[in-house]
């Protein structure tokens, strides 16, 4: 499957700390991220990561097209609600594409716990099956 990962400023260790902690799961996997996000992860995990251009020089948009063009199974998107509109724009427009491709997007670490499990157990594997159609 392809996991796509974008985290706000705020959130990039977070993000790196779930993908220690899932690391077995995420290897088996591809995974792109936004440039600063990638980097984080790849130097704390040693996972193979597509770095994409950083979420405000584009990366956001190369997300928005893999998914379009069907190159995204998972979007994990950890955003900073306290942030101001600066990037609500785009962040909204990545879920709309997620619910317009039926993909799976988690916005915060709870959900993206779940979705990660969910992968694992093969619950997501609908996804594979769609493609093939």
């Amino acid at each position: 499957m392809n996991i796509a990962i974008i985290a706000n400023d705020k959130k990039k260790e977070l993000i790196t700390e779930f993908c220690i902690a899932y690391c077995g799961i995420l290897s088996r996997h591809r995974i792109c991220a936004t440039a600063i996000t990638g980097k984080y992860i790849s130097e704390a995990t040693g996972l193979v990561i597509e770095k994409l251009l950083s979420g405000s020089h584009g990366g956001s948009e190369q997300i928005a097209s893999k998914i379009a063009y069907g190159e995204v199974d998972l979007l994990i998107l950890l955003r900073d609600t306290n942030n101001d509109a600066e990037y609500a724009e785009t962040e909204s427009g990545l879920v709309r594409l997620c619910d317009k491709y039926t993909v799976p997007v988690a916005t915060n670490i709870a959900t993206a716990e779940a979705l990660i499990l969910a992968l694992d157990r093969g619950d997501l594997d609908w996804r594979e099956l769609q493609k093939q159609k």
